[in-house]
C-alpha cells in the first residue's frame, strides 16, 4: 500500500482534496453555522479560482515540491532522519510533527512581519468563513510556504511518505477546521485536544486584531496552548464576531483579480 500512495501521489492527493471539498461543502449546507453575508457563487469561484492558479504557479515554477525533494533528500542521504537508525513508523510521527510546527510557525511569521502580512492578508479579506477559506490564498505565498518545507525537507530528511501524509492532513485540515458546519459542544470540547476545529480556528479570522492573532495552527492544537497563543473563543462569541478584515469591507473590492495584487497595494500592515 505504502508503494502505491508514493507511485500514485498526485492521484491520491487530488482524490482526498475532492473527497473532503464535497463532504465539507454538504454538512455546511445540512448543518451551517452562521449565516452567510456574501454571495457564495462569487467568493467560492473567487477561492477556487485562486486554488487553480496556485496549482499552476507551483508545476510551473517548482516542478520539484516538497514530495520530490523527499525522494532527493533520501537518495543521497541528505537530512538528519536518513543519518540515524529509527523505527519507520517513528520517523513518520517526527516528519510530520516538525513539518507542522513549521507551518505553525510560518504562520505566525506571516502575521508579525509586515512584508509577509501584505500576502497573508488576502486569506483574511475573505468576508465569510467556510471551507473554501482553507484554500484561499495568494500564489506567492503558496511558492514561499512550499519553499520554507522544501529547506525543512533537505534539513530533516523525512520520508517521502512522511511528506505525503503532512501535506493530505494540512490540506484537509485546513478545510475541515475553516467549515462553516456546527459542532456540539462536548464533541468540539474534546475534538480540539487532538485537531483544530472550526469552532477554535474561526476565532482567528475575527476582525479584531487580538483574535486574529491567536491560534495560528492549522492541523495540530498544541503549538498554540505551548506557546500561548491560544483564544478558547472569540469576545463577541461565534454569532456575533465579525469576519474578515476592518479595511476590507466592500464585496466588489475583492474580486479574483483584486486580491492577485492586494499584497502590492499600499496599506500592507493591519490597520
Amino acid at each position: 500500500m505504502t508503494d502505491s500512495v508514493l507511485a500514485h501521489e498526485g492521484v491520491v492527493r487530488l482524490s482526498f482534496f475532492f473527497a473532503i471539498l464535497i463532504v465539507m461543502a454538504v454538512w455546511e449546507i445540512l448543518s451551517p453555522r452562521r449565516p452567510l453575508k456574501t454571495s457564495k457563487t462569487i467568493r467560492w469561484s473567487n477561492n477556487l479560482g485562486l486554488v487553480l492558479i496556485d496549482t499552476l504557479a507551483l508545476r510551473l515554477l517548482l516542478p520539484i515540491q516538497a514530495i520530490g525533494m523527499a525522494f532527493f533528500a533520501q537518495n543521497r542521504g541528505w537530512g538528519i532522519l536518513n543519518n540515524v537508525s529509527l523505527p519507520f513508523w517513528f520517523e513518520i510521527v517526527i516528519g510530520i510533527l516538525v513539518l507542522d510546527f513549521i507551518i505553525y510557525l510560518q504562520h505566525a511569521m506571516f502575521h508579525f512581519i509586515p512584508l509577509f502580512w501584505g500576502l497573508h492578508r488576502v486569506h483574511h479579506t475573505d468576508l465569510d468563513f467556510d471551507v473554501t477559506t482553507g484554500i484561499r490564498f495568494h500564489p506567492i505565498e503558496i511558492l514561499l510556504s512550499m519553499g520554507i518545507k522544501m529547506a525543512v525537507v533537505i534539513t530533516l530528511g523525512p520520508s517521502p511518505l512522511a511528506v505525503i501524509l503532512f501535506e493530505i492532513l494540512l490540506n484537509a485540515t485546513s478545510m475541515f477546521n475553516h467549515g462553516n458546519v456546527r459542532l456540539p459542544i462536548s464533541i468540539d470540547r474534546v475534538l480540539r485536544l487532538f485537531v483544530v476545529t472550526p469552532e477554535m480556528h474561526r476565532v482567528h479570522h475575527s476582525v479584531l486584531i487580538k483574535e486574529f492573532n491567536s491560534n495560528f495552527g492549522f492541523n495540530l492544537p498544541w503549538w498554540d496552548r505551548i506557546l500561548g497563543t491560544y483564544r478558547a473563543q472569540p469576545e463577541a462569541r461565534h454569532e456575533g464576531m465579525t469576519i474578515g478584515l476592518s479595511q476590507f469591507r466592500s464585496p466588489n473590492g475583492l474580486a479574483l483579480s483584486h486580491l492577485l495584487i492586494l499584497p502590492f497595494l499600499p496599506r500592507a500592515t493591519k490597520n
